[in-house]
């Protein structure tokens, strides 16, 4: 766009050579009866320029420079949100497979408690009720683990869509790894507005609605252009070496609209509301820009604090699990303190997980409201478009 409108800035020149034969009738107005047929062969040289005098051609050229850097800036967007987009896939993944990891093992603690109420039962220790209730939660974390690997499923078909293969040929291995948050410094209010690639683009787009105020005002001037055309003509091509052939024309034209019923003044107009809108938009965006920093750095203290509160939880159900195990394998207390204990103690070690998921998404959020590590810099610069 920026190079179709620069070649306004210069004169355009096109040709367009014909041969012509003809015969007149002897009927025809005014003929003559000298030869029948006549000739003509001609190579014109068209040549037209507009006098920028007002700036028009400037203010376009200027327009389409301001657009390519906001297509780069929506560009650069649209990777930041793709990119925020698998990180956070990847993280859910990874928190799938240690929700899958812990669940394995719970499964296989139930297991061992239903043959210690099998055997207690067998012994006449404990009633059958016991084993039921054994079976029972058995099942139920049987069930949670093979749904979990739905979810994950799921996740690694997003991913695999994200990096552009079908989710038939893509596969990332069961892995549980420990992530920790690292620390994102959020810099000043006023450097986010460098940072982030829709603030710029949409910058951009309110500097290109003034040049469209720009030039809904030159409509009000008369345009100045020159016009000329030049070439040979003759009865064959062997004349046009001729110096009598050639001919020429050139000179200015100046253009004025006398009488239009309001149409310029209403182009101005919605210009200038078209300038407004673009400006609160862009006033919108930086507003919801602060908004999602405020809102990832708050999730990320919080939840810190909420994930030291849950590992003491956690402790703290393990051990009452093992309290009520160790005083049911005594014969010092009913099975269903046993059952309460797993049921919270599986509870506490799931919303752990979640919570460090949480904790990582937040963070890749916080990374993406701070840009990326994208800055204005990384844009086209004007002087380099052509």
């Amino acid at each position: 766009a920026v190079g179709y409108n620069r070649a306004s800035e210069f004169p355009t020149i096109w040709t367009a050579p014909y041969i012509n034969s003809m015969r007149r009738s002897r009927e025809a107005p005014y003929a003559s009866s000298d030869p029948d047929a006549t000739g003509d062969f001609v190579l014109p040289f068209d040549l037209s320029y507009e006098v920028d005098i007002w700036g028009r051609v400037r203010r376009v050229v200027q327009q389409s420079k301001e657009g390519a850097q906001a297509s780069a800036a929506d560009l650069e967007n649209v990777r930041l949100v793709l990119h925020a987009e698998l990180a956070l896939d990847y993280f859910y993944l990874r928190a799938s497979d240690a929700q899958k990891a812990l669940l394995d093992q719970t499964v296989e603690s139930y297991r061992q408690a239903l043959e210690l109420t099998t055997n207690r039962f067998n012994e006449g220790a404990a009633p059958k009720s016991d084993v039921a209730q054994a079976r029972t939660q058995l099942q139920s974390a049987t069930v949670a683990d093979s749904d979990i690997g739905v979810q994950r499923a799921q996740y690694e078909h997003a991913i695999a869509i994200l990096v552009g293969k079908p989710p038939s040929e893509f596969s990332i291995p069961t892995e549980v790894r420990a992530f920790a948050p690292p620390t994102i410094p959020t810099g000043l209010p006023s450097e986010l507005l460098e940072r982030r690639p829709d603030i710029a683009a949409a910058e951009r787009r309110v500097q290109q609605a003034n040049e469209n105020i720009g030039l809904a005002k030159i409509a009000y001037y008369p345009t100045l252009s020159i016009g000329g055309v030049a070439g040979v003509e003759g009865h064959s091509l062997a004349s046009w070496l001729n110096a009598p052939s050639r001919f020429w024309s050139v000179g200015p034209m100046l253009s004025e609209t006398l009488f239009d019923a309001g149409r310029r003044r209403a182009t101005s107009s919605a210009m200038l509301a078209s300038y407004d809108q673009y400006v609160a938009n862009y006033r919108q965006i930086v507003l919801q820009s602060f908004q999602e920093v405020e809102d990832s750095v708050a999730a990320l203290r919080i939840l810190e604090r909420e994930a030291q509160q849950q590992n003491e939880a956690t402790a703290s159900a393990q051990e009452s699990l093992d309290i009520s195990t160790n005083r049911y394998r005594e014969g010092a207390s009913p099975y269903l303190q046993v059952l309460t204990a797993q049921t919270i103690a599986l509870q506490n070690q799931r919303n752990q997980i979640d919570i460090e998921r949480r904790r990582m998404g937040a963070t890749v959020l916080l990374i993406k409201a701070l840009g990326g590590g994208w800055s204005q810099a990384s844009l086209p610069k004007l002087s380099d478009l052509r």
